[in-house]
């Protein structure tokens, strides 16, 4: 027989997720903006919301199926595509607006879009030229 968890724990848990992509949207704003200079890690959101990095994980996994390093990946890659849409910007400032230096950035990119932010940026003009 399961047993069932109780709507206290399921609340928390939905709390500290919640909290912790508030933090995380927050903090990139701030990267963007260039408020503060070096990237957080999963144990420096886990210390904000006062647990253990561990536990920050497992709640946010089990709570969306994604780990927080999925979705700080995935946040970082969607303001790298705006960041490199924009033409008015090297993309080795790019990288290093994001943290990066430039030959991390384009592994990191082309780990997840399959091309270099080079290339990215090229097919973008194309669109753009061809419209």
């Amino acid at each position: 027989m399961a047993t069932e968890i109780p709507k206290k724990i399921l609340a928390r848990q939905h709390e500290i997720t919640s909290d912790f992509l508030k933090a995380l949207d927050q903090h990139l704003q701030d990267v963007v903006e260039s408020k503060v200079l070096d990237m957080m890690e999963i144990r420096d959101f886990a210390d904000i919301l006062h647990i253990h990095p561990t536990h920050l994980t497992n709640t946010v996994k089990l709570t969306t199926g994604k780990t927080p390093c999925d979705f700080f990946e995935e946040k970082l890659i969607v303001i790298a595509k705006s960041m490199l849409q924009n033409n008015n910007m090297a993309i080795a400032e790019i990288a290093s607006k994001l943290t990066f230096d430039p030959s991390n950035f384009t592994k990191f990119f082309k780990r997840f879009e399959g091309i270099t932010p080079k290339q990215y940026r090229e097919q973008v003009l194309l669109k753009q030229y061809q419209q």
